[in-house]
């Protein structure tokens, strides 16, 4: 196994392999993503990591990017490489896919424009 020099890496996407998401096409995203990744010469900036559940299944293949903590939902091949091209290269945001944003005050809040369901609380609130 390597150990990769992350450093001067701009972005750390994290692609869900887990169960719901492999079945929703986790292994064509992946490709996909790595493969723009290549082809427009960013990997001297973003890393990738497959993970395992991210605890988002209805919103299948999920996929975040860091250190923007931007959360995206029902990706697909040309989504990933869409992701690749105008959020990691050019810095826009693909607002129709995005779930989840992080911010410094409130942590990961909802986007504005999700459609993807609320989900059930981790820890109850009081």
């Amino acid at each position: 196994m390597a150990t990769w020099n992350l450093i001067g890496m701009k972005h750390h996407v994290l692609i869900c392999n887990g169960g719901s998401c492999m079945r929703k096409g986790g292994e064509e995203v992946t490709t996909a993503i790595r493969s723009e990744i290549e082809r427009l010469g960013l990997d001297s900036e973003v890393h990738t990591s497959r993970t395992r559940c991210n605890g988002r299944c209805e919103d299948a293949c999920v996929v975040i990017v860091y250190p923007e903590g931007v959360w995206y939902k029902a990706m697909n091949a040309e989504k990933g490489r869409e992701l690749v091209q105008k959020h990691l290269r050019d810095g826009q945001l693909l607002e129709e896919v995005m779930t989840y944003r992080y911010d410094a005050k409130n942590g990961l809040t909802m986007s504005e424009k999700s459609t993807a369901p609320i989900g059930v609380l981790k820890v109850s609130r009081k």
